[in-house]
């Protein structure tokens, strides 16, 4: 090419990037002011406008075939060019659709992610459908690139052919990139998971931090991240703490002694609980719930507005009755009672003759205990009262202890 073609050509590309700048400089200083999308079309498309249009004004400026002096060099110029300009061009739109979404997802960021269950629905939908717009507009870019090979392009033609069969193969090969594909889309527009959502999954506690095309991201309590498939979310059951809102009831279990006053437990429980800044107002009971081998198990109960309040305000009236009952009341810390039976004289001597040394005395105290039992214990001695080794009758006096 000669000079006038190259200058031809720098004053297209010149042309095409003021352009771009004139536009670049009212979104910034002017359409700001009014249109809030400006400003996130400029923070996403400043370079790749450029690029898209220096690859559309070289595409417009190059001159014909007949007008180059090697046309040699011709084809492979114009389709490095084209090739340039479809990357350009997806680069951008890419560019615009993440503006448009980011505008979306800022305004619905202003209203509370965990109140809010519809922002955050939406939220969660925005970002999984700009992952599937962008997946598809890089898929056909992709193609487009492809095809401008005279090679690539026969062949497509010769697929065309024949696309029930590759289709099928595709599938077969594509199933589970496919099923985890439609698995985040009936888990993303079936509502029944949103970003922020706190839920059980494998017995791990976490928020969902991120929903793409194949997995879920949640963010466990201690900062660990748990990358899911979201087949596994689709096909499992898991628990949602976030479904209707975001309010929840968290219990308190205590196993005390039989002595412990109850009525004094709830009304310290009801003057803590109501008294603390985590409690949402709603409601609280303490219950005796089960009567235990030795002890008896309270269960108190507490509503907070959201899963962390929960956890602090258990931890608090955990902590507190802990402290309370072992100053108030310690008869009514969990005790287990032993009940010593006193054994059988006649069954004992029987043992102590015939075995000799401490394996005698182990076998003694064995037998002893299997001849008597156990007994009943009374409020004056045991119910049925031992004989001495003499035969005499002990009245109970020498019963259990």
């Amino acid at each position: 090419m000669d000079l006038m073609q190259w200058t031809g050509i720098a004053i297209s590309v010149l042309v095409a990037t003021g352009l771009v700048a004139v536009v670049h400089w009212l979104l910034t200083h002017q359409l700001s002011k009014v249109w809030t999308l400006a400003g996130y079309l400029v923070n996403r498309c400043r370079y790749s406008a450029y690029v898209a249009a220096a690859a559309i004004g070289v595409n417009l400026s190059l001159p014909s075939v007949s007008e180059m002096e090697d046309r040699s060099l011709y084809a492979p110029i114009t389709h490095a060019l084209a090739i340039a300009m479809i990357i350009g061009v997806t680069w951008l739109a890419t560019s615009a659709a993440y503006a448009v979404t980011d505008a979306v997802l800022a305004k619905l960021a202003d209203s509370n992610e965990d109140a809010d269950r519809r922002a955050r629905r939406l939220r969660t939908q925005v970002r999984l459908t700009r992952r599937v717009v962008t997946g598809v507009i890089v898929v056909i870019a992709t193609a487009a690139v492809l095809f401008t090979f005279d090679s690539v392009r026969l062949l497509g033609a010769g697929l065309l052919t024949s696309a029930g069969v590759i289709g099928i193969i595709a599938g077969v090969a594509a199933q589970s990139v496919l099923g985890n594909l439609f698995a985040g889309l009936q888990l993303t527009f079936g509502d029944a998971l949103r970003i922020n959502d706190i839920i059980v999954f494998d017995g791990e506690w976490g928020r969902v931090e991120e929903i793409s095309l194949t997995h879920v991201t949640l963010r466990i309590w201690d900062e660990r991240r748990l990358v899911v498939p979201v087949s596994d979310l689709t096909s499992k059951p898991f628990e949602n703490w976030t479904k209707h809102g975001t309010e929840i009831t968290g219990t308190v279990m205590l196993q005390v002694d039989w002595e412990v006053p109850v009525e004094e437990i709830r009304r310290e429980v009801g003057a803590f609980v109501t008294a603390h800044p985590l409690w949402d107002g709603r409601r609280w009971s303490v219950q005796a719930t089960d009567v235990l081998e030795g002890t008896v198990q309270l269960r108190a109960v507490v509503t907070t507005a959201d899963s962390d309040a929960r956890w602090d305000l258990c931890c608090d009236l955990r902590e507190h009755l802990i402290t309370y009952i072992a100053e108030r009341f310690p008869e009514a810390l969990p005790r287990r009672r032993t009940e010593f039976i006193a054994a059988d004289g006649d069954t004992a001597e029987r043992v102590l003759r015939t075995e000799e040394g401490e394996d005698g005395k182990a076998a003694a105290f064995t037998a002893a205990i299997r001849g008597r039992g156990r007994s009943a214990q009374a409020p004056d001695g045991p119910l049925g009262g031992g004989r001495r080794p003499d035969g005499s009758d002990d009245g109970g006096d020498d019963g259990g202890v």
